[in-house]
This record gives C-alpha cells, sequence and structure tokens, in this order.
C-alpha cells in the first residue's frame, strides 16, 4: 500500500512540476504566433495541458502526499520546510492559472523576463522540495516550538499587538 501510494505521488509530482515549469515556454510562444487558427490551436494546447493533466496530477500529488503522511508518520522539521515549499508551488501552480486565462485575450503578449523569472523561480522550488525530501536536513525549528506550547501563540502575538490585553 504505502509502495503505490509513493509511486502515485512521485509520478504525480513529476508531472505536476514539469508541467508548471515549462508552461511559461509555451506562453511566451503566444508573442510570435500572428494566425488565427494558430492561436486557437496554442490556446486549446495550454488550456487541455493545465486543466486536464497538470491540475488533476497536482491534486493526485496532494492527496497521495497528505495520505503518505498518515502513513509513514512523518513529522520531522524537514518535512515542515517540504510543506512550505510545497505551497509555494501551488502559488505558482494558480498564478499559472490566470496567466492561462487572461494570456490570449486580443492583444496580450508575455514578455521574455516573465518567461525567463517564471521558469528559473518555479524550477528552484522544485529543486528545491527535492534537495530537502532527498537530503532531509537537520533543521532547528526551535524558534517555532512556542507554537507547540500552550498560549505561546498568544505570548508570540502579544509582542506585535498594538493592544493592550485588558
Amino acid at each position: 500500500m504505502i509502495a503505490l501510494a509513493k509511486f502515485v505521488h512521485i509520478a504525480a509530482i513529476a508531472i505536476w512540476a514539469a508541467g508548471v515549469v515549462s508552461l511559461p515556454g509555451l506562453y511566451v510562444q503566444r508573442t510570435h504566433v500572428e494566425d488565427r487558427d494558430a492561436l486557437l490551436r496554442l490556446q486549446r494546447l495550454v488550456r487541455f495541458a493545465y486543466v486536464a493533466i497538470i491540475s488533476p496530477a497536482a491534486f493526485l500529488a496532494v492527496m497521495t502526499g497528505t495520505a503518505l503522511i498518515f502513513l509513514r508518520h512523518t513529522f520531522e522539521p524537514w518535512f515542515s520546510v517540504k510543506l512550505a515549499f510545497v505551497g509555494v508551488l501551488a502559488v505558482f501552480h494558480v498564478l499559472t492559472g490566470l496567466v492561462v486565462i487572461r494570456l490570449f485575450r486580443e492583444g496580450e503578449v508575455y514578455p521574455v523576463w516573465r518567461f525567463v523569472m517564471a521558469t528559473v523561480l518555479s524550477a528552484g522550488v522544485v529543486v528545491t522540495i527535492f534537495f530537502v525530501v532527498l537530503a532531509k536536513p537537520a533543521i532547528d525549528l526551535a524558534f517555532l516550538d512556542v507554537l507547540s506550547e500552550p498560549g505561546g501563540l498568544g505570548r508570540l502575538y502579544g509582542e506585535f499587538n498594538p493592544w493592550t490585553k485588558p
């Protein structure tokens, strides 16, 4: 059961990560397409990739990852760091979807600098996730121990709260 969940998780992550990293390359082609039929084909390709392949892979990666948390009891500091970067990848995924909606309107283009920035940032996040998962570095999150103490969040927040407590 665990081996099957891991296999599906890794396959889904590979598809999701490859999609988020590669979609900006398709976006930048919007500038070079002038024929209306070619533009519609590119739009169909991008939407199909995002809606039918990348988004289901993201959902499957998150669901199998959640199942693996409970199957493997992974509660280590490196895992919290990994989940933070997975959250960043999810934000990139949503932003990519917003670009899909906007990009194919009349007169819209995807600048090369944005393509480079999106590709480098998303690839960096994916590589960081892989590094954290494979290396499992010893990370000291002692400053977050206050969150597991009774009243710790109030004590932490109290320093930033401008209103006094009655």
